[in-house]
């Protein structure tokens, strides 16, 4: 079929991350059937005005013969319901991240990859960022040697007053590690071709006592296989002031070399990402970055096709696993309440 007359779209429409997918999309030449959402006044009707796409009145109308791939940016606890309703009709799915926010939603994700019926994508966008696409490479290159140890920060803008109410519930939303450090495991494994062993931290809550569960700040120790440590870090506390919506880094140390990335630039130079790397046989010097062969759409369009994709099923359910694991062992601190 030409791709002109196949069609996609999209169920469920709460983060403004599905934009990534609609508009890689279109650029790929598909066309799409409509937007669903329960909140169809929200971001559902922006992107719709914006590309020109028209709201559906209900799911089943988007789930006929001619769409053939979905995208799903639902509340975080609802997406593994539209996955197994995307494979009982024979749909292959891209979901926002995470995929699920617990044990429950894991289970029944793994069992839909197991029986393979269709393909499940995941916005793990930062594996198709060129700075870390770069970095990946001069990893596999062995520049930096063997990798030692790697640090990743992850500051975010909360603007909480435009957040809908279930971002702050843990149940809904799966909370600041699952939520935010599903790509910083997902990363790890990804620049290591390493499991992880061990994790242990500590989420802690110091603001909106009128959120019980909302917690705002996370700071995680990884341990993978061959004793490489990693430290991961995320918050809701980038000042409303800041040139971006978070000043995000990650740091590399291997035998024989360093990189620093700065993901959002530097506002005193340039808000362009930035990779410094420093090595034994070279001093600091700016990387040029370099471009991924495809999108993250297109790898997972590829992968439909029966291509090798950068971001497969395996890389899914691990990096979720870890990332459930994770939450599971973390030390929950409420200095508002005073209880650990």
């Amino acid at each position: 079929m030409n791709k002109a007359t196949e069609q996609f779209a999209v169920i469920g429409c709460q983060h403004a991350h599905i934009e990534i997918f609609i508009r890689e999309m279109l650029e790929l030449g598909y066309a799409c059937a409509g937007i669903f959402d329960e909140d169809e006044e929200g971001l559902a009707r922006t992107l719709s005005d914006k590309f020109g796409i028209p709201l559906a009145e209900n799911m089943k109308s988007l789930l006929g013969d001619s769409v053939k791939i979905v995208g799903c940016a639902a509340v975080n606890e609802d997406k593994i319901r539209i996955i197994e309703i995307c494979e009982n009709r024979g749909k292959h799915v891209m979901v926002d991240k995470p995929a699920v926010t617990g044990e429950d939603g894991l289970f029944r994700l793994k069992a839909v990859l197991e029986r393979g019926r269709i393909q499940v994508g995941m916005l793990l966008t930062e594996r198709f960022h060129p700075a870390i696409y770069t970095l990946k490479k001069h990893i596999d290159d062995g520049i930096l040697g063997e990798i030692v140890t790697i640090g990743m920060r992850k500051p975010h803008r909360l603007n909480a007053d435009k957040r809908p109410a279930w971002f702050f519930s843990k149940e809904q939303s799966g909370g600041i590690l699952i939520d935010l450090l599903v790509h910083d495991f997902d990363l790890l494994r990804w620049f290591t071709g390493k499991e992880i062993d061990r994790i242990d931290g500590y989420v802690s809550k110091t603001i909106l006592s009128e959120y019980p569960t909302f917690y705002n700040a996370v700071n995680v120790h990884v341990v993978l296989d061959d004793g490489i440590v990693a430290q991961l870090y995320a918050d809701w506390h980038t000042p409303n002031q800041s040139w971006t919506w978070g000043d995000g880094r990650i740091f590399v140390t291997g035998t024989e070399g360093m990189v620093e990335l700065r993901l959002q630039g530097d506002p005193f130079v340039h808000e362009d990402a930035v990779m410094i790397q420093l090595t034994n046989q070279e001093s600091a010097v700016m990387v040029p970055l370099l471009s991924p062969p495809y999108t993250i759409t297109e790898d997972f369009v590829r992968r439909i096709q029966g291509h090798e994709a950068i971001l497969n099923h395996e890389d899914i359910l691990k990096t979720t696993e870890a990332t459930i694991k994770g939450d599971g062992l973390v030390v929950m601190l409420n200095t508002q309440n005073r209880k650990v």
